[in-house]
């Protein structure tokens, strides 16, 4: 009897043991991820982040301001434009139709769009779903440009293909356009009132979709850029102010610019995971590795999702998505049960675009340290010549690695900034400065020497412009020079 009230009593120490010490890695690793988004957000970071591991939420917050105007903060509700995330739902849409018998993956375009050219007509639903149906990424116009579902299939027919249906992976939008042009036809609704109905209200994504919903405006997230000419943040707005004061708005439809929450699109993870919204075997069918997106066979692609394998060769669903402002990530690791959710509301670097993958990094490797994002580089420029004389110019470079913690490879920070300091007067000393430092970095370089004579030719300095132009000329690469005809041009005008 004491030998099983001690064998008990170990068990149940043991059990409170482990749990405290999970819970401690837990808050360990919490803290660490709070301390890198708190110093990321000190650099013009903002968003919302959302951690959950076995179902339980570890991290749910906003970082940064929603509205910088207003002083408004990020919460886990605030509602950002989630770009090609959205295409899951879409490629969800159609799979719940062939769930309900209303189509197969294997109809043709022919099948709904028998007008479509004799080329297009046999690409099935299964190649627009894996980007193999040879569209052109160009097909279709800018997505917050007005136009109907009879202006896109227009231009769709018009567009020519670049490969043969069902060759090779290209992605391009108008696929997952078409795909929900095919889900009204099918089901008789529009695109947004089908996923609402199957999707959206039975699990409460209150704050998803694209204008049927009606949110505060507080609750929208602006989106900010950086001026390089001006060299201030500027305020994007949102997603409502930029598309269509109607419903066409068909060069966004299906493959993006859905609106949507951290805590919507994470009770949309949980529905798939219960088998929800699809069936076990139709879910399974989504997150299937059904084409290679490279040569290296490294990474897949889905149904609306990217499919690929961890380290630890484990799988790993994904997507990310942007209209150039905002930036989404949703990274759900299968095996290990955890979904890492990143909404955010500006883009600054290659590293702001990488959030998700240093905090699954924190995750699984507690010695992991990501350093802080940093400020945008074109913003690291104009902090260092507001502060520098112009002899210290030379220094820019190496300002911008200690800052990164990359190597300056970009030539068009410098180009832009150089010359629009100059042909929009607003610092030509500066301007002329960082476009001669940008021939110093990539000497041989034609374009940028044709940049530094169209700077000298501005500021009237003629014998530094024939150099200029003459250099970019010698340069010249034996095909596609697209900069000496304006160097030829200026040369011929200078001569005269």
């Amino acid at each position: 009897m004491n030998k099983i009230i001690l064998i008990v009593s170990l068990s149940i120490f043991f059990f409170h043991t482990c749990s405290e010490q999970k819970s401690a890695d837990e808050e360990y690793i919490a803290t660490k991820i709070e301390n890198y988004l708190n110093a990321s957000t000190k650099n013009g970071y903002s968003g919302s982040v959302l951690i959950a591991k076995n179902g339980e939420i570890l991290l749910s917050k906003g970082y940064g301001l929603a509205d910088r105007d207003q002083d408004i903060p990020m919460t886990p509700q605030t509602v950002f434009n989630i770009g090609s995330v959205t295409k899951q739902f879409t490629a969800a849409a159609i799979l719940k139709l062939m769930e309900l018998e209303k189509l197969e993956l294997s109809n043709k375009l022919k099948d709904y769009f028998p007008q479509a050219p004799i080329e297009k007509q046999d690409i099935t639903i299964h190649q627009l779903l894996t980007h193999t149906s040879g569209i052109s990424p160009r097909a279709g116009g800018f997505r917050y440009d007005e136009a109907s579902k009879e202006q896109f299939l227009n231009d769709f027919y018009r567009s020519d293909l670049l490969y043969k249906p069902g060759t090779k992976h290209n992605y391009a939008n108008a696929n997952y356009i078409l795909l929900a042009a095919i889900v009204e036809i099918v089901s008789q609704q529009e695109y947004e009132s089908f996923l609402r109905d199957y999707f959206w209200n039975p699990i409460n994504m209150n704050h998803t979709g694209y204008k049927s919903v009606k949110y505060e405006s507080k609750q929208l997230a602006h989106g900010y850029y950086f001026d390089d000419a001006d060299g201030d943040w500027k305020d994007w707005g949102t997603t409502k102010d930029h598309l269509p004061k109607n419903n066409n708005h068909w060069y966004s439809i299906g493959k993006g610019d859905l609106y949507s929450t951290t805590e919507d699109l994470f009770k949309w993870h949980e529905a798939l995971e219960q088998n929800k919204v699809l069936t076990a075997e139709t879910k399974l069918l989504m997150e299937t590795a059904h084409v290679a997106e490279n040569e290296e066979n490294t990474s897949f692609y889905g149904y609306g999702w990217a499919i690929f394998n961890s380290k630890q060769n484990k799988k790993i669903v994904t997507h990310n998505g942007s209209n150039g402002i905002y930036f989404a990530e949703f990274i759900r690791f299968i095996e290990d049960d955890l979904v890492i959710i990143v909404l955010s509301n500006v883009r600054l670097n290659r590293q702001s675009e990488n959030v998700a993958w240093h905090i699954s990094k924190m995750v699984f490797d507690k010695h992991y340290e990501p350093k802080a994002i940093p400020k945008n580089t074109y913003e690291l420029v104009f902090d260092f010549i507001s502060r520098k004389k112009l002899n210290h110019s030379n220094e820019l470079p190496q300002f911008i690695i200690n800052q990164t913690g990359l190597p300056f490879k970009d030539k068009a920070i410098l180009n832009r900034i150089g010359y629009k300091q100059i042909s929009q007067k607003k610092d030509s000393l500066w301007g002329i400065e960082l476009l001669k430092l940008n021939t110093v970095m990539f000497p041989n370089d034609g374009n940028l020497w044709d940049s530094l004579g169209e700077g000298y030719f501005l500021l009237k300095d003629k014998e530094n412009a024939i150099l200029s132009f003459k250099k970019a000329i010698d340069l010249r690469p034996i095909e596609n020079c697209y900069w000496c005809e304006n160097a030829e041009k200026r040369l011929k005008e200078l001569k005269e």
